[in-house]
């Protein structure tokens, strides 16, 4: 188990860390309207998780209880679309772009429920889980639902934690950025390096 556990966590950090569309918008609302908004935005983020965590548990769980081909297909496609998402990220453009301007302070449960809605509606985040969750199952053969919640919650827990980090340094940070241009060079091939590597692990 912890031999799939490990790998998984050290993969989930070091996506959570690329400057994707969440942790810019925690790191926005930190700039805009403190640390406060900026942690229950996160809250909101993460909650959503649960929803694609159910989507995949049940619809893959099901499919992988059939064969151990279709489950050997289903990894070899997530790995593919993780190349695919490397790719993408090399064709980016490197810059970070932020701005505080047009965002307007909202009540704690309104910054909730949006950071919720953003997650749920994002169709990307249940085909992300769909390919990167079924390459570290450490028993297809047992109950696959609850193995998908576990990694779901571990999930949870380090973005969580990570977009509370975010948002408590939201102005250190973005001081940082601004100063040294470079970072969204090295953060780009980081990003490349992690989905490239990731898929390699769940091919192997």
């Amino acid at each position: 188990m912890l031999e799939q556990i490990i790998p998984f966590l050290t993969a989930t950090i070091l996506l959570t860390l690329a400057p994707g569309p969440d942790i810019i918008y925690v790191l926005v609302q930190g700039m805009a309207n403190g640390k406060k908004h900026a942690i229950i935005t996160a809250l909101g983020l993460v909650s959503g998780v649960v929803v694609h965590t159910t989507l995949v548990a049940f619809g893959v769980s099901a499919i992988i209880k059939q064969s151990e081909t279709i489950y050997l297909v289903i990894k070899c496609l997530g790995a593919a679309y993780l190349f695919f998402l490397a790719y993408k990220v090399f064709k980016s453009d490197p810059k970070i772009a932020f701005s505080t301007e047009g965002i307007k302070q909202k009540s704690l449960f309104g910054l909730y429920r949006q950071g919720f809605i953003m997650n749920v509606l994002n169709p990307k985040v249940t085909i992300f889980f769909l390919a990167l969750f079924p390459g570290f199952l450490w028993e297809p053969e047992g109950n696959t639902v609850l193995q998908f919640y576990i990694l779901g919650l571990i999930f949870m827990l380090q973005g969580f934690l990570i977009f509370v980090l975010v948002a408590i340094l939201a102005g250190s940070i973005s001081k940082y950025l601004q100063k040294h241009r470079n970072s969204g060079v090295v953060l780009k091939w980081t990003q490349v390096l992690v989905f490239i590597g990731i898929g390699v692990f769940i091919l192997i």
